[in-house]
């Protein structure tokens, strides 16, 4: 068998690199069908979007085929070029087809010795006319220059023309409307007049392809407010109630809201907010205080702008106290008491004395001359001369205006015996209880304090139970009862220089709690409900620290403690069992111990049933998947078991299920189409059985373009790359020189390495002329025989003919005898006009 080697075996190197062609024939006589390849069609004009395929047969004996992009890039099989390829036939479909589809396609073919056949087909694409996101309707201002956008595209550039009211717009009858070069209409200081319907219609009369879209045009008109009352008046902490009133129009329709101090008012129990039809919006402010005095502000707001007009209230204040101190004055000397007030408008002052009930206003003088009266500008002074210890007491300051008035008392404390301040003398424990009797005096001079217990002085020590602790104006006796006769009267002896005061305080044993009652069981569910009570009414002296909830199965001994937090009289009930009677009730515990329980209350639990429609909110996931949430409502007294996803197409008829555990929080639906628009059913299931279904819709957007990427050599130009491409070749052909001469015994590199070795001179012997006669033989022939093999060797190395399955064998170089040696003169090279090289064996040597 002889093969042809042209330069397009050699990887199609451009004719330049190599132009050499080469027959070679080892050992078969049969030649080789020529290898043909052909393509159904030659030259396709597509529009975009559509789809085509193309069929490439090849005649001969093809290894493989392979389809080429216009890229030069050989085509693997993807979503939007798929290739079907059999033996000696392969398919490429083209789906959708896009601009940058088009180009040339090559379909290459190689046969078992590298020869490659091609063909190609020539892929126009032309884009149809298309409107691009074309909004309608589109909206404008009042007065601005508007600009309607019709997007359209085809190739070659379509012919638009505007149309209103079935009438074409030009510029010779609408001097407003102008079409501009980017096929937009351009409408100049549009008016609410201009509304309407606008059809954009575009053609291309190579194609007399025409279509046309209507665009609907709004015009927004800007708000305008006015109130119908500019300022209000309103009395503060009287309940009283202002309504304010403002009065809108625009197109669209204004959102209204009010403010204050730069925040937006929302409706509430003191503000009432209210819309009514023909742009009116009301609000009215409750209970009006002092804070609420000062400006409103009315903001009216639509896609056109916004407009503000402010209102006032004129709040007044009825009379407060802001200052009046007590004062401790000695007796005979002058005491001043000072008292302060404000309001709209500024109260008058008065004095009256609590104990007699005199009263004194500004300019008044006593009888005795000792009380005086003088004031100014919410200020008011009562002077007393010659205090005496009936002056002790209080005094009341009272200010009064045409709003309101406001009192407020002092006391006036002079240099006299203790005063016992703490009127609980009555103090509760139990053995081994720790309790605090306080003694509190207030004296001036600062008092002594003594503890006495049936005549005995308790000493600052102390005893094993008792202990005093003692601070200014006040003395702690610390008692521990260990029996009964620990419990009973103490006595406090308070004594400053001027008398001695007594106190009598009683230590008795403290009792457990009553029972607790009106109980009340609110809440009832299947697995928890709420119980109420009404606190006890003896505490037994000493406070309740928590209260005891019990409860059973009816029928059931064994009863469930629950305590409560604190002595919060509300306590939940966890952990029941569905459609269940029970029993509660309540005791209470201090540190004396648990009283007796309440009366007990019967209950019984819901049964279990299906639970409540999931609520779902959804997010986009990575590439073809989305995400919905799933928010469990009520289970209905058994755990979710499950949750049931249907969804589909809107486009389809038939639902997909996917099937996502109770426990879980979100459901992944993939992968899905992009462009899409999905309907999907969630329903919740436990054991009892299904909820109601609820409904969710989505949209997946337009697949992401990954395109525009750069490939290798985009940045070199045409020298570069053919550079790089000889430099590799020459590397090519080194690597194989080198592997020539270890495998083969031939090659370049060994043609240099025998005729260095062959320059020896033999240094004896007569053997070793004979063999230097052979030597010289093989030297004088060696140059023929050596050029010969390193192009066989390069080119059969190169392309091997053999089966690579076998092994292939060195050719034989013993030069013994020379019977196997490879003699000089049976390899024949023929040079060609055309520069191509013929090798052959020749037959008659054999």
């Amino acid at each position: 068998m002889c093969y042809y080697l042209s330069p397009a075996d050699f990887n199609n190197k451009p004719s330049s690199f190599l132009s050499l062609s080469v027959f070679l024939c080892p050992s078969s006589s049969s030649i080789t069908a020529a290898l043909q390849v052909s393509i159904s069609l030659n030259k396709v004009e597509l529009s975009v979007g559509e789809s085509k395929f193309f069929i490439c047969t090849a005649i001969g004996e093809p290894v493989r085929l392979e389809w080429y992009n216009p890229q030069g890039e050989r085509i693997l099989p993807s979503k939007r070029m798929a290739l079907h390829t059999e033996t000696s036939r392969s398919r490429l479909i083209i789906y959708n087809a896009i601009i940058e589809d088009a180009g040339i396609y090559r379909c290459q073919a190689v046969d078992g010795v590298g020869h490659t056949v091609e063909a190609s087909v020539v892929l126009e694409i032309y884009q149809r006319l298309t409107f691009r996101d074309v909004q309608s309707p589109q909206e404008f201002r009042h007065g601005e220059t508007a600009e309607v956008v019709c997007d359209v595209i085809s190739s070659p550039v379509p012919v638009v023309v505007w149309y209103y009211q079935d009438k074409e717009i030009t510029e010779e009858h609408h001097s407003r409307l102008q079409v501009l070069p980017n096929n937009n209409l351009q409408i100049h200081q549009v008016t609410k007049a201009d509304e309407g319907v606008y059809r954009c219609e575009a053609s291309v009369e190579a194609r007399g392809e025409i279509d046309f879209v209507d665009i609907a045009v709004v015009v927004n008109v800007p708000p305008v407010l006015s109130v119908f009352q500019q300022s209000f008046n309103a009395t503060a902490d009287y309940q009283e109630s202002v309504t304010f009133t403002c009065m809108t129009s625009g197109s669209p329709d204004p959102q209204v809201s009010w403010h204050r101090k730069g925040q937006q008012l929302e409706p509430s129990e003191q503000y009432i907010i209210i819309r009514l039809d023909g742009g009116r919006s009301m609000l009215t402010v409750r209970n009006i205080r002092q804070a609420d005095g000062g400006s409103y502000t009315c903001k009216a707001t639509n896609k056109a702008g916004s407009q503000e007009r402010e209102v006032f209230l004129k709040v007044f204040v009825q009379p407060h106290i802001t200052q009046l101190k007590n004062v401790t004055a000695v007796e005979g000397s002058a005491a001043m008491i000072s008292c302060v007030a404000e309001g709209e408008p500024l109260p008058d002052i008065s004095w009256r004395r609590a104990g007699d009930g005199q009263t004194f206003v500004d300019g008044d003088k006593s009888r005795d001359g000792r009380f005086e009266v003088r004031g100014r500008h919410g200020k008011s002074v009562l002077t007393i001369s010659g205090v005496k210890l009936l002056d002790l007491g209080r005094f009341d300051c009272e200010a009064l205006s045409r709003i309101g008035g406001h009192q407020k008392s002092m006391f006036l404390d002079i240099e006299y015996t203790p005063k016992f301040l703490n009127n609980h003398t009555i103090h509760y424990s139990w053995e081994g209880n720790p309790v605090n009797i306080s003694c509190d005096v207030m004296s001036n001079p600062p008092a002594t304090m003594l503890w006495r217990r049936e005549r005995l002085t308790i000493s600052a020590e102390g005893t094993a139970n008792t202990r005093v602790h003692s601070a200014s104006g006040k003395s702690v006796l610390e008692v521990t009862p260990m029996s009964d006769r620990d419990f009973g009267r103490y006595n406090c002896t308070a004594r400053n220089n001027i008398g001695v005061r007594y106190q009598e305080f009683i230590l008795a044993q403290a009792d457990v709690p009553s029972n607790p009652y009106s109980v009340r069981l609110s809440a009832v569910s299947q697995r928890l409900v709420t119980v109420t009570f009404m606190k006890p009414d003896s505490h037994g002296g000493v406070p309740i620290s928590y209260y005891l909830v019990q409860y059973k199965e009816a029928g059931s001994q064994e009863w469930r403690d629950v305590r409560s937090h604190s002595i919060q009289t509300t306590v939940v009930l966890t952990g029941l069992e569905p459609n269940t009677t029970y029993e509660v009730r309540v005791a209470a515990v201090n540190g004396k111990g648990q009283g007796e329980f309440s009366h007990k209350e019967n209950f019984q639990t819901i049964p279990i049933r299906e639970p409540s429609p999931p609520a779902v909110h959804g997010q986009r996931g990575m590439g073809k998947a989305y995400r919905l949430g799933l928010v469990k409502q009520d289970d209905g007294g058994m755990p979710i078991v499950e949750y049931i996803v249907k969804y589909k197409t809107d486009k389809e008829e038939q639902w997909m299920t996917k099937l996502v555990p109770g426990a879980n929080d979100f459901a992944m639906l993939q992968p899905l189409q992009w462009n899409t628009r999905y309907e999907v059913e969630i329903t919740a299931r436990n054991v009892k059985g299904l909820s109601e279904p609820t409904f969710y819709q989505f949209f997946m957007p337009q697949k992401p373009d990954i395109t525009g990427k750069k490939s290798l050599f985009s940045g070199l130009g045409l020298g570069a790359v053919v550079g790089l491409c000889l430099g590799a070749l020459l590397l090519l052909l080194v690597l194989v020189d080198i592997s020539c001469f270890f495998l083969r015994r031939c090659g370049l590199l060994m043609c240099i390495t025998r005729t260095l070795c062959s320059k020896k001179t033999a240094t004896s012997g007569k053997g070793k002329e004979i063999e230097e006669g052979k030597a010289a033989y093989l030297q004088s022939k060696g140059s023929c025989l050596k050029t010969h093999q390193c192009v066989f060797c390069l080119l059969f190395f190169s392309f091997p003919v053999n089966d690579p399955k076998e092994p292939m064998e060195a050719l034989p170089l013993k030069e013994e005898n020379g019977k196997e040696s490879l003699k000089p003169d049976t390899i024949e090279i023929k040079v060609h006009g055309d520069n191509s090289i013929h090798t052959k064996v020749d037959d008659s040597k054999e």
